[in-house]
């Protein structure tokens, strides 16, 4: 008799709940007319060509400054790195040459263009410039090293190995790691490589990558970390040796909104700055991949100076220095500059 006595009432206690859910609502919207809009709507936040996600607004933020105008030209540089003399490195990606701009902002060619493209750039510790190569049509790329001057070119990985090489930095023995720029975010080929420090052996650390491209070590040489250009991901491998990821210790500690992660580098407190192509800016990790801070350039709300690809941090300060094109937005090639969290890595320490 209890059961068929509560049975009955069910139905009709659930129907009055509803219609007082439905009342509750109906006198809200009426008390506030017009607090929900009826359509979207672009505000200081979502207007422009590269918002800030909303994961990173609350970041600390600075803007960089205008230091050196390269060419009126919109050249895509890259391969940002200083040198034995403070001078600042870098190249001209689309088959330029690599330039030297020296402190007192005097800009000579070190390398002369070629059809087989620049990337990356990094200092051995006798003083030598190792250039990555892309190879003409991002195909049969290599490495070559040269003297401070340019002269005494040589191979040390050859194009027919058959890897895009993008990026590299060395370590404290000499050897070094660079990315390969192969395949798609569907089809992934290329991955992080090291080169022993006789050159000899090229080894595979970190495979099945889209598009490597960043790449750097941190203060101590144990951790490496990598970006995935076409996957927007960042990783870091904490290292047994030079070849070989400790066994838990490969990890992708951050996923980017929009394009596209590019070059970075690291300073003395193991903080890692990436270049955000595309987004004119550059994001900052603390030591673990959390992000803690992020530069961006002038007139990136307008769409200018969005090609950011590479940065490189002036050894014994904490100067940060830009490199970026604005592409057909009329603003040309430029190097901005501004301060990091702390001071850049010794010269020679392990790049």
């Amino acid at each position: 008799m209890l059961v068929q006595e509560n049975a009955g009432p069910r139905p009709f206690r659930r129907w009055l709940l509803a219609l007082s859910c439905l009342a509750c609502l109906a006198s809200t919207a009426m008390a506030q007319p017009g607090e929900t809009p009826h359509s979207l709507a672009y505000d200081a936040q979502s207007r422009g060509p590269v918002p800030i996600p909303p994961t990173e607004r609350g970041l600390q933020t600075v803007v960089a400054e205008p230091w050196f105008k390269v060419s009126d030209e919109a050249f895509p540089l890259e391969g940002a790195a200083f040198g034995r003399r403070g001078d600042l490195l870098f190249v001209d990606a689309a088959g330029g040459p690599a330039f030297r701009l020296t402190p007192d902002k005097h800009l000579s060619i070190v390398l002369p263009g070629s059809k087989q493209q620049l990337g990356g750039l990094a200092v051995h510790k006798d003083g030598r410039i190792f250039a990555a190569r892309t190879g003409e049509g991002f195909r049969n790329g290599s490495v070559v090293a040269m003297q401070p001057d340019g002269s005494g070119l040589r191979t040390v990985v050859p194009a027919d190995a058959g890897y895009v090489v993008n990026d590299l930095v060395f370590d404290a023995q000499g050897g070094f790691y660079f990315t390969d720029f192969r395949g798609t975010s569907t089809d992934p080929k290329g991955g992080v490589y090291y080169v022993s420090p006789d050159h000899s052996t090229v080894t595979p650390v970190l495979p099945n990558l889209a598009m490597a491209n960043g790449v750097a070590l941190s203060p101590d040489g144990k951790v490496l970390w990598a970006t995935e250009f076409a996957r927007n991901l960042l990783h870091r491998v904490e290292l047994a040796n030079p070849t070989t990821p400790t066994p838990i210790g490969t990890a992708v500690p951050y996923h980017f909104t929009g394009p596209a992660p590019d070059s970075m580098r690291v300073d003395s407190d193991g903080n890692v700055y990436v270049a955000v192509y595309g987004q004119g800016r550059v994001l900052a990790f603390n030591r673990n991949g959390i992000p803690i801070g992020q530069v961006l350039l002038p007139g990136r709300g307008e769409g200018h100076n969005l090609r950011s690809t590479s940065l490189a941090l002036k050894p014994g300060t904490d100067e940060l220095f830009i490199v970026t094109n604005d592409g057909d937005g009329g603003q040309g090639s430029n190097i901005f500059h501004t301060r990091g969290f702390a001071k850049a890595l010794p010269l020679f320490s392990h790049r």
